[in-house]
């Protein structure tokens, strides 16, 4: 798989010229999974939708998770490019950016967790917000530390936020707040807390990915700030 990820194809035995690359197998799974959700794709499914005999695929890829790894590598593409700046500044931006790669591709949620070996996008997003906290007088493990930190809050931001292909109840989020409202119009006393906090809420609907990822940055500026004597966030 490893070898498939940083694209060290099988060699090839001999014949005819293949009709289609890994990247164009991908590509394929990729929208199979963007419309109807990562259970959809199998190798049948990518074959009739390209199209060609299944056999044609096995002579690029082994199976379905190779396939899986190798179409989640590729979907996540390499991070954008940003200036440089503050290290606060710079992991916030790179929060984004990636909040934005899984909500974009929502299966990667799915397929993007777990031990397994990691591909060149993915390790260059890792790269990326690394490389914000360069001189921040962290050490690598606090600095990796971070970033796995904020990685897990965009994905469960990411999680909680996004209706997966495949997989979707038919309600909007206008549609849930106001399923909400009236039971809780009616429960008031059973819930008065909730009640209470949701009614001086308005604006701040689905602000937990900007709420959240602020307060981590906080914890980091106090580590680093007591480490170097200066709130070098900013």
């Amino acid at each position: 798989m490893t070898e498939l990820l940083w694209g060290k194809e099988p060699a090839r035995t001999r014949g005819p010229k293949p009709a289609i690359t890994l990247a164009e197998i991908a590509a394929a799974g990729i929208a199979i999974a963007d419309a109807e959700g990562l259970d959809a794709v199998s190798m049948q499914r990518v074959a009739d939708d390209l199209p060609v005999t299944k056999m044609a695929l096995y002579r690029h890829v082994p199976g379905k998770t190779e396939l899986v790894a190798v179409m989640s590598d590729q979907a996540m593409s390499s991070p954008p490019e940003r200036p440089g700046g503050p290290w606060r500044e710079a992991l916030q931006t790179w929060a984004l950016d990636l909040y934005d790669g899984f909500t974009r591709h929502p299966w990667l949620l799915q397929s993007t967790i777990g031990r397994r070996p990691l591909g060149p996008n993915e390790l260059a997003w890792m790269e990326r917000g690394l490389a914000g906290l360069a001189g921040a007088g962290l050490t690598g493990g606090e600095q990796l530390d971070s970033i796995l930190v904020i990685t897990s809050h965009v994905r469960n931001i990411a999680q909680q936020s996004t209706t997966f292909p495949g997989r979707s109840t038919g309600l909007t989020e206008e549609d849930l707040q106001r399923s909400l409202s009236e039971i809780l119009s009616t429960e008031a006393a059973r819930f008065p807390r909730l009640v209470a906090a949701m009614s001086t809420s308005a604006g701040s609907e689905n602000q937990g990915l900007e709420f959240g990822l602020q307060r981590i940055l906080d914890g980091l500026e106090l580590l680093i700030s007591g480490r170097t004597g200066s709130t070098s966030g900013h």
